[in-house]
């Protein structure tokens, strides 16, 4: 009995995993280039992407170190065999008018946020996904600050 019940528990932690094929659960290493707006010439961003069971991601970049951005954090969905839809959103900050601003204890104050909505489709193996992606920068108030961006996106999955 107790082990037909360790191996019930066993297939069910295994089919949350992210290994099944074509199966968005998991985490991913991907490239990014913009094609419009103003990371259209950076061409060395790349993003990590946890994509959970229950339909929430976190998405983080090589630059999110740096101010003014942080980690984005949204929720994506199934829409067919393969594809999917994910949308995120992260915080940015605006730089100091000047540098003694952060001796005196002020500094990279609230700018705004950043929508990001990406359509992704998994490769019949799993191992990877294209993805295009439309870019919106909005001020403290919610209106747009800069026109959208669309890009596209490249995509790995992370194995042990």
């Amino acid at each position: 009995m107790i082990a037909l019940l360790a191996s019930s528990c066993t297939t069910v932690i295994n089919t949350k995993t992210g290994t099944d094929v074509g199966d968005l659960v998991g985490a991913w290493r991907g490239k990014v280039q913009f094609k419009t707006g103003a990371f259209a010439a950076v061409t060395d961003l790349d993003f990590l992407y946890v994509f959970n069971a229950g339909g929430t991601m976190t998405e983080s970049s090589n630059y999110d170190a740096m101010p003014p951005v942080t980690p984005a954090y949204g929720v994506w969905k199934k829409t067919g065999p393969r594809q999917y839809e994910a949308k995120y959103v992260y915080y940015w900050t605006k730089p100091p008018a000047a540098l003694d601003e952060i001796t005196k204890g002020g500094g990279w104050s609230p700018g705004g946020h950043g929508v990001l909505s990406q359509k992704i489709t998994v490769s019949e193996d799993g191992n990877t996904f294209d993805s295009t992606l439309t870019y919106e920068v909005f001020d403290q108030a919610g209106k747009p600050t800069d026109p959208g961006s669309e890009a596209s996106a490249k995509g790995a999955r992370i194995k042990p």
